[in-house]
């Protein structure tokens, strides 16, 4: 990407870094319906659209359409918008404009893309998911962040809570050596952006998991639904980080290609290597939180058991007091029967006038009892 064509509107001709041109006279305008709307419904959705010059902000136009106009008196700039939930009619606008590729601007409009980098031309799609870690909920927030990358343009657009890019274009014009290298240099400077934001996340991920890891032992009932919310949070960052690998080893498989400066390869190699790591940590917090959520299973189940332990004991003592119970009322019942059976004094019961009556009565009791005694000791109730 590092030679210099014609662009598609208007004639128009830039140059990508290095090489230089003289200044062409500014081609007419083509009369561009789409873009006329989306430069009057721009300052809607367009955070900021710059013209740079040799590394330096040339102009600041304040809609699409005044950005084109700015880009075609500026054959050898470079235009960098940045939009945040554009329209269909803006997309629209900037693909003729620019020649972006259909299916491009379609991934564009309706976002939730896995990250990626496409080349449709002359003209790199980048799909980027940013992400940030919110300290209140101690979560983390994915947003996402296209990246349209011509010969002489830049384009941004952000969905969801993807961040501003404010600070990356403070960054680079305090840095016009490194702007004036073109439009790779804005996407690296994006990437670099992109996976400085994850170092946060992995400092608060892991403050989670340390804390997680202290519940577990704890006992924290309410342990195992972070682990799975957290869990299922490093897998949302995993497909976020992973694909950023092969993206970046691509951009540099193409380095001879495009004959990409030797500095701004050396910039790519560190995000890539940054990547890399981010990379590495996040499978890292994917197998700790296995484990833990293991050693957490372990543990319930081990206190489940102990809990289950503790019932059949306390279930058995009782069941030793309750046949002990029952033992002594069945032998105490046995003398009240006999008792009650003669307490009721009929005229006809022989044994009330018989003169051995209150003596076998006695003994009725005594061997009833006694017999109930025997056999409930051999049984070991009592």
């Amino acid at each position: 990407m590092s030679e210099r064509f014609n662009g598609r509107n208007g004639g128009r001709r830039s140059v990508w870094r290095r090489a230089a041109t003289a200044p062409q006279p500014p081609a007419a305008e083509p009369p561009t319906p789409a873009a006329g709307a989306a430069g009057a419904a721009g300052p809607a959705s367009v955070v900021e659209a710059a013209l740079y010059r040799d590394g330096v902000r040339v102009a600041s136009p304040a809609g699409l359409a005044e950005t084109y106009r700015a880009l075609r008196e500026q054959p050898s700039g470079m235009a960098w918008i940045g939009l945040a939930r554009p329209t269909g009619d803006e997309l629209q606008s900037l693909a003729a404009e620019f020649g972006l590729h259909p299916l491009a601007v379609e991934d564009a409009m309706e976002a939730h893309q896995r990250p990626k980098l496409e080349r449709y031309g002359d003209t790199l799609f980048v799909v980027l998911r940013a992400a940030r870690y919110l300290d209140a909920p101690e979560e983390v927030d994915f947003g996402e962040l296209h990246v349209f990358v011509g010969p002489d343009f830049v384009i941004t657009v952000r969905h969801g809570a993807a961040p501003g890019l404010s600070a990356v274009r403070h960054r680079m014009e305090e840095s016009p050596e490194l702007l004036k290298l073109g439009a790779e240099a804005v996407l690296y400077a994006i990437l670099d952006a992109v996976v400085d934001g994850y170092a946060p996340v992995v400092a608060g991920v892991q403050n989670d998991i340390d804390e997680i890891e202290t519940e577990v032992f704890r006992g924290d009932p309410e342990v195992s639904r972070r682990i799975y919310e957290l869990s299922r949070e490093m897998v949302e960052f995993q497909r976020a980080t992973r694909p950023l690998v092969g993206m970046l080893h691509g951009l540099m498989a193409g380095f001879a290609k495009y004959e990409t400066d030797e500095e701004l390869q050396r910039y790519l190699r560190d995000v890539a290597d940054h990547v890399t790591h981010i990379s590495e940590r996040v499978d890292g917090f994917r197998q700790a939180l296995t484990e833990i959520l293991t050693v957490n299973a372990t543990l319930v189940t081990q206190q489940q058991n102990a809990e289950m332990r503790a019932l059949a004991e306390a279930g058995f003592e009782q069941n030793e007091e309750v046949k002990k119970i029952s033992s002594w009322a069945a032998i105490l019942f046995a003398p009240t029967l006999v008792g009650t059976i003669y307490g009721m004094n009929f005229v006809h019961m022989p044994e009330l006038r018989w003169g051995f009556g209150y003596p076998f009565a006695i003994g009725l009791m005594g061997l009833v009892c006694g017999s109930l005694y025997v056999i409930f000791k051999r049984r070991d109730w009592l």
